[in-house]
């Protein structure tokens, strides 16, 4: 019996020193390509358990990753228009560099769907009446009533000329309340009334910054602009507060509201089209147009990608081109200009700045998992490219007088947000403080 407790404790010794072994702190070091080899820079790299321990490729699709997690813990390499990858530890290498291939993701930012050429029918108005109110009923099945919880990893990217400078991932926890409604005026009729719009509350938890270390000093000087030292303190402080990130994160988890974009317009049969698929899908895509006298100018279309089986949905996509044409220019404030990131110039520099034209095209995708018999986003993803033209006065180099300088200002924004984490029972709104919680930015060089 005592030889077989000093076995005992022998094995229980070895296995324990063993499981210390596999959670040892450990560097590893991947390089992300896509399928022709091509190195991918600023893709996301970080833990499914932890999703705070996380890095980003570099330029030439390196990155290393410390963390003393078990090597059996699932690492998430993303990066917007591919398919996640998820690795054990166990499968990278520490010395040598695992190549970690991304492959296309199967739905396409670019997508464009196009509705086949309708077919001579009779009552054709009746029969889309009647396929959209079957939709309709599908989706009121499909979509919880209740508050769901989510935690997500919210990754946008800001190019330039399509030279990445720099991105910004943002891990939060995201409470929505479905269909709690607020009053607003029908555009078509002009009734007021109960809109059934989601409510989303957003807590940031971690914020990061990555950029490039060869351009390290830029980020600094990003929000703030070229004159960081003498700008107000006030603006300093706004361009320094994650606050305005969070507006960017929340804003992209807000668009989409499904259900309450296709009530709106499901009575508006003559912008609606049908189109089959193959594998089964059917797309309902409607359509919308406006130009203001050329100064607004709107084009849209929403695609509803469909089961035919049962019309229950399986991912939305919407692609929008919007113009915007201002004789005199709009004068913008500076806390529009620092939000957005658009401009990397000081406040004096902002007051003088008027807006003329705005040209952006923008795509949104949604993916949906199935839960319980219900749907929840499980991904979403943007893309916008836009150009804004305008002028500035700047002083002249002798101090007497003032210069008009033309702006064109070319910039692209991709996004994608994915949820680790769904809690649909028990869920509990966020509480005020909670909501206003002001998380620090940290600054990642990648390399």
């Amino acid at each position: 019996m005592p030889r077989l407790r000093h076995i005992l404790v022998f094995c229980l010794l070895s296995l324990s020193e063993a499981v210390f072994h596999l959670s040892a702190a450990a560097e590893y070091i991947g390089r992300v390509v896509d399928t022709q080899g091509k190195p991918v820079g600023y893709a996301t790299v970080y833990m499914a358990d932890d999703p705070v321990i996380g890095t980003a490729t570099g330029s030439n699709g390196l990155f290393r990753i410390n963390t003393d997690l078990p090597i059996f813990s699932e690492l998430i390499i993303s990066f917007i228009g591919y398919e996640k990858q998820v690795l054990l530890l166990s499968e990278l290498q520490h010395e040598d560099t695992t190549v970690i291939v991304l492959k296309e993701q199967p739905i396409h930012l670019e997508e464009v769907v196009i509705a086949a050429k309708p077919q001579k029918q009779k009552n054709k108005r009746r029969r889309m009446q009647d396929l959209l109110a079957t939709v309709h009923r599908q989706m009121q099945a499909d979509f919880p009533l209740d508050a769901t919880g989510y935690h997500i990893v919210s990754d946008v990217r800001m190019d330039a000329e399509d030279e990445p400078w720099g991105m910004e991932q943002m891990i939060a926890n995201v409470v929505v309340l479905p269909r709690q409604g607020h009053i607003a005026k029908d555009m078509r009729t002009g009734k007021k009334g109960i809109v059934p719009t989601d409510s989303v509350q957003f807590s940031g938890e971690h914020c990061k910054r990555f950029f490039d270390a060869s351009i390290r000093s830029l980020a600094d000087t990003i929000l703030a602009g070229n004159d960081l030292e003498t700008i107000h303190p006030q603006m300093r402080k706004a361009a320094n507060a994650v606050d305005s990130g969070v507006v960017v994160h929340r804003a992209l988890w807000s668009m989409g509201n499904i259900v309450y974009d296709f009530i709106n317009t499901m009575n508006d049969i003559a912008h609606w089209e049908v189109s089959n698929e193959s594998e089964g899908e059917t797309v309902l895509t409607y359509t919308e147009k406006q130009n203001i006298l050329g100064i607004f100018i709107y084009r849209m279309k929403r695609h509803y990608i469909l089961n035919s089986d049962d019309l229950s949905v399986r991912r939305f996509s919407e692609q929008a081109h919007v113009e915007l044409n201002i004789p005199f220019g709009y004068k913008v404030k500076p806390h529009e200009m620092q939000m957005l990131n658009l401009l990397n110039m000081g406040e004096k520099q902002i007051e003088q700045y008027r807006i003329r034209k705005v040209h952006a095209d923008i795509s949104l995708n949604t993916i949906y998992q199935q839960r319980d018999g219900h749907l929840y986003p499980l991904e979403k993803n943007l893309q916008a490219d836009a150009t804004i033209v305008g002028k500035r006065k700047d002083r002249k180099p002798t101090g007497r007088g003032m210069i008009t300088t033309a702006d064109t200002i070319p910039f692209n924004i991709r996004a994608t947000q994915r949820v680790t984490t769904l809690q649909t029972r028990n869920v509990k709104p966020l509480k005020h403080d909670q909501i206003r919680n002001r998380v620090p930015r940290t600054i990642v060089p990648i390399y």
